[in-house]
C-alpha cells in the first residue's frame, strides 16, 4: 500500500489496540503502544532509501528482505526496545505485540497488491503478489479517515475499528471475488492462456491484464466482465547472441528481469550504436508502457549507459540514458 494508507492504518491499529486490557488500563503502555502502531506500519518500508542509490538496486530490494520472516522480527523487537527506552513503565511484552502485529499487517496487505512482497523469504524469494488491492485504495483508506475521524470526534475506538476491519475483511473477499469473475471471462476470450496478471487499477471495476499465452503475450483491459483487447505480441524467446549476451549482463536489465514476469524485448541497431530495450506489459497507460529497460552499447560490445525505472515521458528516455552513462 501506500504511505499515507500504511499512515491511517497504523493510527487506526492504535485505537484498536485497546481492545487489550493491558494497553487500556495502563496509560504508559497504552501510550507508546500508540507510537508503536504507527511506527511498525512504516518501518519495513526503510528500504525506499535505496532509490536515492539507483532504481537497479531499489527494485530488486524494495519489498524484499525488509519484508521477510526475519524482518518482521526483528522491526518489532527493535521498535518495542526503542520505545521501552522512554517508557520504561509499559508493560514489555504488549509493546512488542502491538508492534509485531503492526509490522506483520503492513506486509500482510501488501501482499494483496499487484507489487507484492517478498514475504516468504528466507524460505522462498518468490514475490508473493495476489492483485486484489490497488497500491492506493480510495475505500481502504478512506474507511480509516471516517474511524479516525469519529474516535476523535468522541466515539469509542474499540468498537469503531472492530466494525471497519470487519467491513474490510468482507471488503476484500468482495475483490476476491471480483478478481474470479474477470479471470473466468479473461479465459473464454483469450484462447491458449498459460498464465493471467491483473493489475486493479484506482477505479473499482477496471483492470489492467496481461496475459501469456501458449505463442502470444495479449494486454486488455477489463472492466467488470468486459474485456478490451489493446495490443498482442508474437511470445519469442531471447536470442542467444553475443548482443543479448552483454545486455542481461548489465545491472539494470538484471534488476528488470529479477522483477517483471511478462515481457517482449527489442534490439534496435543505430548508425552509432546499439540500444536493447525490455519492456513490462503490466503497467499500459495511455498506449505507453511506462515500465522499461534499456541498454545502450557500441558496436563492439561495450556498454555505454543503462537505465530501469517508471517513465511516462517518452522525451525523458534520452536524457535517462545520457544521465546513467557507465
Amino acid at each position: 500500500m501506500d504511505t499515507g494508507t500504511h499512515i491511517v492504518m497504523g493510527i487506526a491499529l492504535g485505537g484498536f489496540a485497546l481492545v487489550d486490557p493491558v494497553v487500556y488500563n495502563d496509560t504508559a503502555t497504552a501510550q507508546s503502544v500508540f507510537i508503536a502502531t504507527i511506527v511498525g506500519s512504516q518501518i519495513p518500508d526503510i528500504d525506499t532509501v535505496l532509490k536515492l542509490r539507483n532504481n537497479a538496486v531499489y527494485i530488486r530490494n524494495h519489498r524484499g528482505i525488509t519484508h521477510s520472516i526475519p524482518a518482521v522480527l526483528l522491526w518489532s523487537v527493535l521498535v518495542a526496545i526503542i520505545l521501552y527506552f522512554f517508557f520504561p513503565e509499559a508493560n514489555l511484552f504488549h509493546l512488542w505485540l502491538w508492534s509485531f502485529i503492526a509490522v506483520s499487517l503492513h506486509v500482510f496487505v501488501d501482499i494483496f497488491n499487484a507489487y507484492g512482497t517478498q514475504a516468504l523469504r528466507p524460505f522462498s524469494s518468490k514475490w508473493v503478489a495476489l492483485g486484489w488491492i490497488n497500491t492506493f485504495d480510495p475505500f481502504i483508506f478512506g474507511s480509516h479517515l471516517v474511524g479516525i475521524l469519529f474516535w476523535i470526534l468522541g466515539g469509542d475506538p474499540r468498537i469503531i475499528f472492530t466494525i471497519i476491519y470487519l467491513v474490510l475483511i468482507g471488503y476484500y473477499l468482495y475483490r476476491f471475488a471480483l478478481r474470479r469473475a474477470v479471470i473466468h471471462s479473461i479465459e473464454d476470450f483469450i484462447p491458449d492462456v498459460e498464465k493471467i496478471i491483473l493489475n486493479p487499477t484506482i477505479k473499482f471495476f477496471q483492470w489492467r491484464v496481461a496475459v501469456i499465452a501458449k505463442d502470444k503475450f495479449y494486454v486488455a483491459r477489463a472492466y467488470k466482465r468486459s474485456i478490451v483487447l489493446l495490443d498482442e505480441f508474437k511470445r519469442v524467446p531471447l536470442p542467444d547472441n553475443p548482443i543479448m549476451n552483454v545486455a542481461i549482463q548489465d545491472k539494470n536489465i538484471q534488476a528488470f528481469l529479477s522483477f517483471s514476469p511478462v515481457y517482449r524485448w527489442e534490439i534496435e541497431e543505430e548508425p552509432s550504436h546499439i540500444e536493447v530495450r525490455f519492456i513490462d506489459l503490466r503497467y499500459r497507460s495511455n498506449d505507453h508502457y511506462p515500465f522499461f529497460a534499456i541498454v545502450k552499447m557500441d558496436y563492439d560490445l561495450n556498454v555505454l549507459s543503462s537505465y530501469t525505472g517508471w517513465i511516462y515521458n517518452k522525451n525523458k528516455i534520452r536524457k535517462k540514458l545520457e544521465l546513467n552513462t557507465i
